[in-house]
């Protein structure tokens, strides 16, 4: 990327980066790529690079089936659940993250760089 001097780079981290009751270790870890993030784009942006981070919250995935399993909750009581607490009522789906991924990784990014980007249905 810095000898054709261009290039997108994402990271994926989570709202857990925000912390999360039980997940010190994976918050910190989801934090480290945020800041990672904002200093590669630092470090690379004047190789026209563009580096982002994309924050999910509450998608349904596999993970988020497991985490019901293990609270011995019904997926779909968890789900319910979930979707109360979120502003638009609902959960993400894999496409909601996918999409802005894409985003950033198009050239309508092109003045996008050391951004997380919290894709959680709300504030």
């Amino acid at each position: 990327m810095v000898e054709q001097k261009y290039g997108k780079m994402v990271f994926l981290s989570s709202t857990s980066a925000l912390g999360n009751r039980g997940q010190a270790n994976y918050s910190a870890a989801k934090a480290g790529l945020q800041g990672m993030a904002r200093t590669l784009a630092i470090e690379l942006g004047p190789f026209n690079v563009n580096v982002n981070s994309v924050a999910p919250g509450f998608v349904e995935t596999r993970m988020t089936r497991a985490t019901a399993e293990r609270m011995g909750m019904d997926y779909e009581t968890f789900k319910l659940g979930a979707a109360s607490q979120i502003p638009l009522r609902r959960i993400g789906q894999p496409e909601d993250i996918a999409s802005v991924i894409a985003f950033l990784c198009s050239a309508e990014s092109s003045f996008v760089s050391g951004q997380t980007i919290y894709v959680r249905g709300g504030p």
